[in-house]
């Protein structure tokens, strides 16, 4: 009896081995958040799907709950109902979202509309915080100020509604998200049970009222007050990570655990991704056996994209960059300055101050590089500038090099002049002095 409990909550062993049932589609996906919906639901029909007739239920359940708030004027139904209009309308901003999202990119907004949704989820905080407001001022009002319900019976009979209602989405969103694997819709059928259970709260404060206990009704009006706040605090806290461009550190565990299905990495480097909308966007940078970085780097690279879209279902782009393992020990070294990413249309890749056996040169490891691609780094030093051309180390084009060492200080404003053929890039950067650093 425990164990069946347990599991209708959400506790038990039969909830958990769906919900984890694919490891890698879990990720991330430990809980409900008002406002933002998950990216394994967000990224396929079946899940948009669900949001839609989840909207439907709870939408009918607070209508039907509101009709018998004005027909008793009890503040725990309204506060109950504000609860469950505030569950339903979460899906109005963000189909909204949705549909901008799906606009392609333009010169203005070259990422597209992805941060609408992070708008909509901003937006669906203030609602609910204005509804808790409002819930929580009616029930003080009538603690201080007490009134007599009326229709207590029809008072429980909307709690039991609530209830009914948000146990039909709580079946629907558990059966759909195990249908599509989604750890993340089925925390919402969970949470929704869990919200049914505030609704069947509004029949007891209607049985202290029957019972002769009048202040009841208010008194579970801000238990529900509280638990909107509650919901309050955590989406709020969800969605601005979100718009820092936070995101959750089982992303960036799943990412390193794709670059171990890949033969040829020796290591990740360095990991970085952040959220638009509901589609990843991922930088990584990978170290690899120098003797093969420029025969097989783009075949690895490949194939760790393979690996990320794979095992990151809301993966929505991945840029890889290729360093050699000899390179990759020099990068962090606490000597030299911090390098700098070349992100461009000629070439991506990496600019730094390196130790060489020549001495320290600037180099640059380029994953990608136009045809014929020439490098030249323009220093701006007081009242002259220092031009280091960069040219193909042993023949490598992947590892351009100066043929001489950078002057002192290694800190300073620059350009990295690229071009091919008739192309020509500049790219501005700076480089700052660390302590340590040996002159």
């Amino acid at each position: 009896m425990l164990r069946k409990i347990a599991d209708w909550f959400g506790f038990g062993g039969e909830s958990q081995s769906h919900a984890q049932g694919d490891h890698h589609h879990g990720q991330g996906s430990k809980g409900h958040t008002h406002g933002i919906v998950d990216p394994t639901v967000a990224t396929t029909t079946t899940g948009i799907w669900a949001i839609k007739w989840s909207f439907v239920i709870l939408a009918v359940t607070a209508a039907l709950q509101l009709v018998v708030v004005f027909a008793s004027g009890s503040v725990a139904l309204l506060a109950d109902t504000i609860h469950n209009i505030g569950d339903a309308t979460t899906a109005i901003p963000l189909w909204i979202a949705f549909v901008l999202v799906r606009r392609k990119p333009s010169r203005t907004f070259t990422y597209g509309l992805g941060r609408v949704e992070d708008l909509a989820g901003l937006a669906i905080v203030l609602i609910i915080l204005a509804s808790a407001i409002v819930a929580g001022y009616e029930a003080i009002d009538r603690l201080f100020h007490p009134q007599a319900i009326s229709q207590i019976g029809w008072v429980a009979i909307a709690g039991v509604i609530g209830f009914a209602g948000n146990e039909a989405v709580a079946v629907f969103r558990i059966r759909v998200g195990r249908e599509i694997n989604s750890a993340a819709l089925i925390a919402d059928g969970y949470h929704a049970r869990t919200d049914g259970l505030t609704s069947l709260a509004v029949v007891l404060g209607a049985a202290g009222v029957w019972f002769g206990f009048p202040l009841a009704d208010p008194i579970i009006g801000l238990l529900i007050t509280v638990a909107i706040l509650g919901i309050v605090w955590q989406s709020a806290r969800a969605v601005i990570t979100r718009m820092l461009d936070g995101v959750e550190p089982a992303v960036l565990a799943e990412i390193e655990h794709a670059a171990a299905h890949v033969s040829g990495i020796e290591r990740v480097v360095d990991v970085k991704a952040r959220w638009l909308g509901h589609r990843l966007h991922a930088d990584v940078t990978i170290a690899i056996d120098e003797d093969v970085l420029s025969a097989v780097a783009n075949q690895i690279s490949t194939a760790l994209q393979e690996e990320l879209f794979d095992h990151l279902p809301a993966l929505g782009s991945a840029n890889i960059l290729v360093v050699s393992g000899t390179d990759e020990s020099r990068i962090g070294h606490h000597h030299a300055p911090a390098p700098f990413r070349v992100v461009s249309n000629l070439a991506d890749g990496l600019l730094e101050i390196a130790d060489t056996p020549a001495g320290e040169r600037m180099v640059l490891r380029v994953a990608r590089h136009a045809e014929g691609l020439r490098a030249k780094v323009a220093i701006q030093r007081d009242s002259r500038i220092e031009e280091l051309v960069l040219m193909p180390a042993h023949g490598n084009h992947h590892r351009l090099e100066s043929q001489e060492a950078p002057a002192e200080p290694h800190e300073f404003t620059a350009k990295l002049l690229l071009s091919a053929g008739e192309a020509n890039e500049e790219l501005r950067f700076g480089m700052s002095e660390t302590a340590g650093h040996r002159r």
